[in-house]
Formats: C-alpha cells, sequence, structure tokens
C-alpha cells in the first residue's frame, strides 16, 4: 500500500464524517425559533452539500484502499486485527448502501429507516475504523520493540 493512500482515505473519512455528524446535529439536535425557517441552522445545508460532495471521494478511496490492503489481508488470513477490519468492512458496505439509497428514495417510511440504518451504521463504522487504526498502530510499536536498535 503506497503512503498516500490511507492518508487520503483517512482525509476523505474525517470530511465525510465530521460533516456528516455536524449535518445530524443540525437537522435533529437544533431547532429554530423561526415557523417559517426551512433549516434549523444557517450551515446546515452546506454540511449536506459537503456530506453528499466528499462521499463519492471517499468511496473511490475505498476502492483503492481495497485493492491495496483488504484483499491482501483477507488472502494472508493473520488474525492481527482481522475482526476490527471485517467488522468496519461490513459497516462501510451498510453504510455506503444505504447513503446510496437515501439519494433516490422516496416512501416516507423507508427513508426514515435508511437514515435511521446510515447514521448508525457510520457512526459505528467511525467508531469501529478508529478502533482497527488504534490496533494497527499498538501491533506497529508492538513489532518496532521486537526489532533490535541497532537492526533499525
Amino acid at each position: 500500500m503506497r503512503r498516500w493512500e490511507p492518508w487520503v482515505f483517512n482525509s476523505l473519512g474525517l470530511a465525510v464524517a465530521a460533516s456528516g455528524f455536524a449535518y445530524l446535529w443540525m437537522k435533529y439536535g437544533l431547532e429554530t425559533d423561526d415557523p417559517f425557517a426551512l433549516v434549523n441552522h444557517p450551515w446546515e445545508p452546506a454540511m449536506l452539500d459537503l456530506h453528499v460532495l466528499t462521499s463519492p471521494a471517499f468511496l473511490l478511496a475505498f476502492g483503492i484502499l481495497f485493492n491495496a490492503h483488504i484483499v491482501k489481508q483477507l488472502r494472508a488470513w493473520r488474525r492481527d486485527n482481522r475482526v476490527s477490519g471485517l467488522f468496519s468492512l461490513a459497516l462501510f458496505a451498510l453504510m455506503a448502501v444505504s447513503g446510496y439509497l437515501l439519494q433516490v428514495g422516496t416512501s416516507e417510511a423507508l427513508l426514515t429507516a435508511l437514515v435511521v440504518v446510515h447514521v448508525g451504521s457510520g457512526t459505528l463504522f467511525a467508531v469501529a475504523y478508529v478502533g482497527h487504526l488504534i490496533l494497527t498502530l499498538r501491533m506497529w510499536a508492538r513489532a518496532r520493540q521486537r526489532i533490535p536498535a541497532h537492526a533499525a
């Protein structure tokens, strides 16, 4: 895996997560005093735009990471942090599919269910992926401790 691949994926993931959580908070966590207001916060449309516009780039970066990292790790079948990786992978798929379907759904009941699935899987993905990164950093630190200082 090239150095820029995880950097781009993590940066886009941060942008998608931050804009998604900000939009969620503005749409469902705030209330406006104006009975004629269409939004609860002036930045609400901008957060949704940022979320929707960065998500395709995030999906593209995921495809690159999938090819460069995930397929290789699945073939290696090492234990390491496989559980957190597979959990993150499943949540990413659920998050991506529900996000896509949110754009084309028309039924109010379906849209409500998709919002719940998208927000839930997106939140769990963010937590699981951060956990996966922490486990990876710990593995690297342990591996570096096993290497003698004169060998490095």
